[in-house]
């Protein structure tokens, strides 16, 4: 089958497939992966309980230094892919394949050389140093990647995107949790992470065949670059501001402080990654598609946001309610208790980014990527003026606290895109949030006259599951049970 019988299916549908695939796959994604990132908490947790700070904090400063160099692996091409109003070329998909694999390849070279001054710096071991290859191995398995997904997203797909995803998830959990029992130690993550990435290769292209090809057509590669480029410098700096702060942070830090930090992080942004990620990656093509539908993205953007919050905040209140508990319930999970104050500030980061990443995806899908750029220098220079300094004088805590003023910033954001989209603050986010706060208020009077144990936290999430379905119904109304019985529909229909 020839490669031209995969493009023109993407650019025929029509403004009302596009919401009816966007709907589906956000609800897809959803609901198809809710039991595998259930698995991929747990097994974070098995992790944290069979590793001491010190290992995980490698593992989490060994990754941000990769994700970092990653940055330099693209040029924001498939993301121009994405967003490209017109029929898609074969030299379009040529071109950006050859320039990934060209950008891949030189960062491998790198990643070697620097190599040594890595593990002189953060007392890398062995194991730690095969982890780092590990991972820039895994780069070249994901530049092949990149087509395939790209033409399952332009075509919102997202039925047969997730599966790749799933595989991977549970493989990589699966072989993680597994060896780290056995006590192999940073290993785990070192073959957890190559199995993960054969195994994602594999299935892509078994869903959605294509045969890679090398071009340069300078054409396509000129118009690609006029996105790419803004898409990927908002990229760097984001790369910057977050993994490049870890990186910074592992030096002032040690390994240990950044493992209680990458504690809070991981389990404060759960919630997110529970929700928000499928949102973001079915809503960035199908607002590319409706950018000349005012009406339509304005309605569109107030339910992404709403959907996104109404099941974070409950999710992230929650989860601050038990971890107290949790961690005095669980054997060897009181190592994890400096991690509590941390956690806490990590959160309200959260709450923020809940909203703004959204918006900061709406603006790059109707081409605004002027905008995200200013917001993203502000948030940089925020994070590299805070953090550091906070983080030498009050070590974790300040360093946590730094993120938090971060993330409050993001009340910018919020206003300078109101201006571009009328949105409703109000009804997308304020009705959630007062919800999940009556509900917090409920939850703390209740864990006061609770003992600590197993029970007590299965009696929290209950009572906390009911008392914020009865405030979300108070303060919304009916509609909420309309969108739950819509959400099931679509969710069994084929």
């Amino acid at each position: 089958m020839g490669i031209e019988s995969h493009l023109d299916p993407t650019d025929e549908i029509s403004l009302e497939a596009v919401k009816s695939r966007a709907v589906r796959g956000i609800v897809v994604l959803t609901g198809r992966t809710f039991l595998l990132s259930v698995l991929s908490l747990v097994a974070t947790g098995f992790l944290t309980v069979f590793l001491d700070p010190k290992e995980f904090g490698i593992f989490w400063i060994v990754s941000a230094i990769v994700n970092f160099l990653a940055y330099f692996s693209d040029i924001g091409l498939a993301a121009a892919l994405i967003q490209k109003k017109e029929t898609l070329e074969k030299d379009d998909l040529k071109t950006t394949f050859t320039v990934q694999q060209i950008l891949v390849v030189l960062l491998l070279i790198v990643l070697v050389i620097l190599s040594p001054i890595f593990s002189r710096i953060y007392g890398l071991s062995d194991a730690g140093r095969v982890l780092l290859y590990a991972l820039g191995l895994s780069l070249l398995f994901s530049s092949f990647k990149t087509i395939p997904s790209v033409l399952l997203e332009r075509r919102l797909e997202f039925g047969k995107l997730v599966i790749p995803q799933v595989l991977e998830n549970l493989v990589y959990n699966l072989i993680a949790v597994i060896l780290a029992w056995k006590g192999y130690g940073i290993y785990s993550f070192t073959v957890a992470v190559l199995a993960r990435s054969v195994v994602g290769l594999v299935a892509i292209y078994i869903l959605q065949p294509w045969i890679p090809g090398l071009a340069l057509a300078k054409k396509s590669l000129k118009k690609l670059l006029s996105f790419g480029v803004p898409y990927q410098a908002n990229t760097l700096l984001a790369t910057i501001k977050d993994d490049g702060m870890t990186v910074v942070l592992g030096g002032i830090l040690g390994p240990a402080g950044v493992g209680i930090l990458g504690w809070a992080q991981k389990w404060g942004q759960a919630p997110l990654r529970f929700f928000m990620d499928h949102v973001i990656k079915v809503t960035f093509p199908a607002f590319a598609r409706m950018q000349d539908a005012k009406d339509d993205l304005t309605r569109s953007l107030n339910r992404s946001i709403f959907f996104i919050c109404f099941l974070v905040f409950p999710s992230l209140a929650g989860l601050l309610i038990v971890a107290p508990l949790l961690i005095q319930i669980i054997p060897r999970y009181q190592k994890w208790e400096p991690a509590l104050i941390p956690l806490g500030l990590i959160a309200i980061n959260t709450v923020f980014a809940s909203v703004t990443t959204q918006l900061t995806n709406l603006l790059n899908s109707i081409g605004k990527i002027k905008i995200t750029f200013k917001l993203m220098i502000m948030w940089t220079i925020l994070s590299w003026l805070l953090i550091p300094i906070l983080s030498i004088k009050y070590s974790v805590i300040g360093a946590a606290t730094g993120y938090a003023i971060v993330g409050a910033s993001s009340i910018v954001a919020i206003f300078v895109t109101w201006r571009i989209v009328k949105f409703s603050i109000t009804e997308s986010v304020l009705k959630p949030f007062i919800a999940a706060l009556i509900m917090t208020l409920v939850l703390l009077v209740i864990r006061h006259n609770l003992s600590v144990s197993l029970s007590s936290v299965f009696i929290l999430i209950g009572m906390g599951v009911l008392t914020y379905t009865a405030n979300a119904y108070l303060l919304i109304g009916s509609s909420i049970i309309t969108d739950v019985k819509k959400s099931f529909r679509t969710f069994f229909s084929k």
